[in-house]
């Protein structure tokens, strides 16, 4: 217990002397004219907050978490007006936030902030509903609500598409438990990634997971790349694969598991081939 305190606050002392570093670095620099707009996308629990930490130990980045107050409220990202006006103050060349209760939105929110670019994060459905289940217990009552009323649980039926919900509804029953329902909550929130047809966006890139975690060097190198930052090997220098499949596979619907698998399988296909 001891040994584990002592690392957070060294976690946290770290993270505050790397944010005042970045701070006044930037605050020298002439502020960029065309700054770019990172998005980080994905359903909860798939490993957005190891992506937006990583992104933020570049000295290029202002990273907002969705526990920031100025960008969020409860999780959910203030008005557009507010964000701009965060864009408009911040000197970094790449603003970074997390778009996870937007996923519904997330075409349009690209759009307005131009130029920008997603890098929507997919992780194995098996472990998102472990960890889902560790925190959470009313899968199925949110699932069931909806099943009736797509627009009964606010985000997380928003934008949701008629064959989705009719899916839902077929899939949905008396004696649905929190795995399976948690594992439709994956499928309806990372469909929206192919309704909104980011699959066709050459702004956009799927980041699988378990490739961040067991290769890093590879997959950062990558994503940085991608939003146009310099790579270096400490920005991950924390990230292990320790998170893998450390329970068994949850006791999911038949039926569920297969759209599930299903919807891997087109992800799988826009991963690109794995990095040497």
């Amino acid at each position: 217990m001891a040994r584990s305190l002592i690392q957070q606050l060294n976690g946290k002392l770290q993270r505050s002397f790397l944010l005042g570093s970045k701070y006044c670095v930037q605050r020298l620099q002439v502020q960029p004219s065309a700054r770019l707009t990172a998005f980080v996308a994905g359903v909860q629990r798939s490993g957005t907050n190891m992506m937006m930490d990583v992104l933020e130990r570049s000295y290029s980045t202002e990273v907002f978490h969705e526990r920031d107050q100025r960008a969020f409220d409860n999780y959910l990202m203030r008005p557009v007006p507010e964000i701009r006006q965060l864009h408009a103050q911040s000197r970094a060349s790449v603003f970074v936030i997390k778009a996870l209760c937007e996923l519904q939105r997330l075409s349009g929110l690209m759009d307005e902030f131009r130029p920008a670019r997603t890098v929507w994060v997919v992780r194995n459905y098996d472990d998102v509903v472990n960890s889902m289940l560790v925190s959470f217990r009313n899968h199925a009552k949110q699932i069931q609500r909806m099943a009736r009323d797509r627009s009964s649980d606010g985000w997380r039926g928003e934008g949701m598409s008629d064959a989705t919900h009719a899916l839902v509804r077929r899939l949905t029953h008396a004696e649905l438990s929190d795995a399976s329902a948690a594992a439709l909550m994956w499928y309806l929130r990372n469909v929206l990634f192919f309704e909104q047809d980011l699959d066709t966006s050459a702004d956009v890139i799927v980041v699988p997971y378990e490739r961040l975690v067991t290769a890093p060097a590879v997959e950062f190198r990558r994503v940085f790349a991608f939003l146009g930052l310099d790579y270096t090997p400490r920005v991950n220098a924390n990230v292990f694969p320790s998170s893998i499949r450390r329970r068994p596979p949850p006791a999911i619907d038949p039926a569920i598991r297969e759209v599930c698998d299903a919807l891997t399988a087109r992800f799988d296909g826009l991963a690109g081939p794995r990095g040497g």
